[in-house]
């Protein structure tokens, strides 16, 4: 049996689930803001608690790697490891994009969601990166990669190879502002969610796809550039 603390920090949304064999056991989360470094904790606390599930009974943590947002990814990042290295358990690492093509799967076929002609779609997560540029990549229904992580500013250009051939559904905290660009695509609400970490984390921990503690880093894809201010300091 694995019992596997998922954490998912890389957007607006602050996510922490506990997945037992791959299956969701309990959830906390909040898109109140980027305050991460105070709820993470706090979240991870009360599902032990609600649980009954003591710190030493985890088999590892997962984590959401990214791409996303820099601070929180490292957050989410830096919080992991700390457990990790403070029980002396493996890592598990899984791409914010393929968790969330997993969250549109399962809520599909749980009847949360409903697309016609899925079957036939290409799916499409988005994760915001700011005006309107996101990270995309693009998945068949069985949330198998077709293609490689990208930062894309979307417009009405965008994704037309992929447009002509299949139905397109975008989905992702960066998806409803790309609507008006892609009329033709389906838009379903699907936000990045530590639920969509369970099953994917498991069978990595399962094939033993873990991280070097020391040296792992979550997947930025874009360099983080510092601003300097224009006010001048006196």
């Amino acid at each position: 049996m694995s019992l596997i603390l998922c954490i998912e920090t890389g957007t607006d949304v602050c996510s922490v689930g506990l997945s037992r064999d791959g299956e969701l056991v309990s959830l906390r989360e909040s898109d109140e803001g980027r305050d991460h470094a105070k709820k993470v904790g706090v979240f991870v606390d009360e599902l032990l608690r609600e649980t009954g599930v003591s710190p030493d009974e985890l088999s590892a943590v997962a984590v959401g790697m990214g791409p996303g947002s820099y601070t929180g990814l490292r957050i989410g990042v830096s919080f992991a490891k700390g457990l990790c290295y403070g029980l002396n358990i493996p890592l598990v690492a899984v791409g914010s994009l393929d968790s969330l093509v997993q969250v549109a799967r399962e809520d599909y076929e749980a009847g949360i969601v409903n697309v016609d002609g899925w079957n036939d779609a290409v799916l499409c997560p988005m994760v915001d990166a700011r005006r309107m540029e996101v990270y995309t990549q693009m998945f068949d229904i069985e949330g198998n990669a077709l293609n490689e992580v990208t930062a894309e500013i979307i417009d009405g250009n965008s994704f037309a190879e992929w447009r002509e051939k299949h139905k397109l559904v975008i989905f992702g905290n960066g998806a409803e502002k790309c609507c008006e660009a892609l009329p033709d695509a389906t838009y379903i609400k699907i936000v990045p969610s530590a639920r969509g970490l369970a099953k994917l984390a498991h069978q990595r921990f399962e094939a033993g796809k873990t991280e070097d503690i020391a040296y792992f880093e979550p997947f930025y894809l874009k360099d983080f550039i510092v601003i300097p201010s224009k006010k001048r300091l006196l």
